[in-house]
């Protein structure tokens, strides 16, 4: 085998083996080659009208990148996990829950999630609201609120008042 071969031969091999170096922006807050999919695959968490993109999900990495988007008014789930996360805001206004706290979220704040803390994104009525999300690779699983952690959350009313929307 000559070398031109050899190394056309190694760059296909290479490039079946391995995620894209570089997948361009695109318009609409999507990225080349990365599927838009839905926020989640079963029915059994309250959210709405958002979608997420899987943006690095290599093996090598002991991370994933993750895109969320949420349409103006909606939301993702009220959920908590021993895993740690961290969210940066990249469009968009909402508020976050944290805990026993909201917070107002606008472009390239920074949220930290803590192992077991309850948390929630929501989008403002005027815009969408888009966030990269960085978690463990391997995790576990949401937990989603009893009655009775609905109810202590609900026993704060700046909470009671973002969780009836």
């Amino acid at each position: 085998m000559d070398k031109a071969t050899h190394m056309d031969s190694e760059t296909l091999l290479d490039h079946e083996i391995r995620p894209a170096l570089l997948r361009g922006f695109q318009d609409g807050y999507r990225w080349q080659d990365v599927t838009c999919r839905p926020y989640k695959e079963d029915g059994a968490a309250l959210f709405r009208d958002i979608s997420r993109q899987v943006l690095f999900e290599d093996p090598a990495l002991e991370c994933e990148l993750r895109y969320f988007e949420m349409a103006a008014s909606g939301y993702s789930t009220l959920e908590r996990h021993e895993h740690a996360h961290g969210v940066m805001i990249l469009r968009g206004h909402g508020r976050c829950l944290l805990g026993d706290a909201v917070r107002e979220v606008a472009p390239f704040d920074l949220v930290r999630i803590p192992s077991l803390m309850w948390h929630q994104f929501r989008a403002s009525a005027s815009e969408p609201l888009g966030f990269l999300c960085m978690v463990n690779r391997l995790r576990d699983r949401p937990q989603l609120p009893s009655e009775a952690d609905l109810a202590d959350l609900r026993a704060i009313p700046a909470v009671a008042a973002f969780l009836a929307g």
